[in-house]
């Protein structure tokens, strides 16, 4: 039983040679749904700073994730992870809120996951 949780939380968070953490919502946020289902993503973390943020297959338009990709997920580049801090909240994608609201979420749960385990 437990190599499996092991192996089940390393599919959650990895960590890289050069100290970035990688968190993936695809388990996490399984529940959390844009336009069209499930809108997983993975958050670069190194040093308590979010790095980048990478949308993951989704059942969302490729319409609708190339504008939250290009209008807020650069947004976060550079935030400062705080402890008992929630994260400032990053401005949704006039025409994609629905995968906009998902991504915020996801990001949230990366970030508290990151925060518990790391």
């Amino acid at each position: 039983m437990t190599a499996f949780i092991a192996a089940d939380a390393q599919q959650v968070m990895r960590k890289e040679k050069d100290g970035t953490y990688i968190v993936n919502t695809t388990t996490i946020a399984n529940d959390v749904e844009g336009y069209a289902g499930p809108t997983p993503v993975e958050v670069y973390i190194k040093k308590n700073k979010i790095v980048k943020v990478v949308p993951l297959k989704t059942m969302d338009g490729p319409k609708y994730v190339a504008k939250v990709k290009n209008g807020m997920l650069t947004k976060y580049e550079g935030m400062k992870i705080e402890k008992k801090k929630a994260l400032p909240k990053v401005d949704g994608v006039t025409g994609a809120t629905f995968t906009s609201d998902a991504v915020r979420e996801n990001v949230q749960r990366a970030v508290e996951y990151y925060q518990k385990h790391k």
